[in-house]
């Protein structure tokens, strides 16, 4: 052979290992993503131009996390807040509006008190999708039954729901260092369970007496 031949043959070569390195690297970096974002993942490429442009957004995502240093709530933190969380969703019965705007109104404190950027609701689920990418979801859905209730434009089911994924937001940022009596004041106590089932339990109908 030819010097110009094998010259093409040694170019071609290392054209098919760039190429190879290449997709490799990009199916490495969409396993990553995809572990990292779970659901959020398909949402986001299925809102997006392209599958580069949507990983591209999730990736951008996730380096300003990064950049951020969140912290976890101290025991003290955890109980304060995990007893106005109670008191809000005591109320629910007699005033569901006022209770689903106040967990909304706390959500967002709490995220301030770990670290989050907050300016924004855009914002808050950005790092939310990378943080808690199962919970974004309902997030979403919460915050819009909550701007949808200022107008009075909502159900009582509505804000039921609202609050449960208020709730479920609020469980996951308060974290897992909570003790068992903290935890039971945030969840299964009869005030939770008027806010599943829409109705009074027996303990706080009996507290109104």
């Amino acid at each position: 052979m030819s010097v110009l031949v094998w010259a093409l043959f040694a170019v071609a070569v290392v054209l098919v290992v760039v190429a190879a390195v290449a997709a490799a690297v990009t199916k490495s970096r969409s396993r990553r993503l995809r572990s990292r974002f779970g659901p959020e993942y398909d949402r986001t490429l299925d809102g997006a131009s392209s599958k580069k442009d949507g990983e591209a957004e999730l990736a951008r995502r996730a380096e300003r996390r990064d950049g951020f240093e969140i912290k976890t709530l101290s025991p003290d933190e955890q109980r304060r807040y995990a007893e106005r969380w109670q008191e809000i969703q005591a109320r629910f019965v007699d005033a569901p509006a006022d209770s689903v705007q106040e967990a909304d109104v706390l959500v967002t404190r709490v995220m301030r008190e770990c670290g989050y950027p907050i300016e924004s609701f855009d914002d808050r689920s950005e790092f939310v999708s990378v943080d808690h990418p199962q919970l974004v979801e309902d997030y979403r859905a919460a915050h819009r039954i909550a701007v949808a209730d200022t107008g009075g434009q909502v159900t009582t089911e509505d804000r039921r729901k609202g609050m449960v994924h208020f709730r479920s937001l609020f469980e996951a940022l308060l974290g897992d260092d909570l003790s068992s009596a903290t935890r039971g004041s945030v969840r299964g106590t009869d005030a939770d369970t008027s806010v599943d089932s829409g109705r009074p339990s027996e303990a706080t109908t009996e507290g109104r007496r």
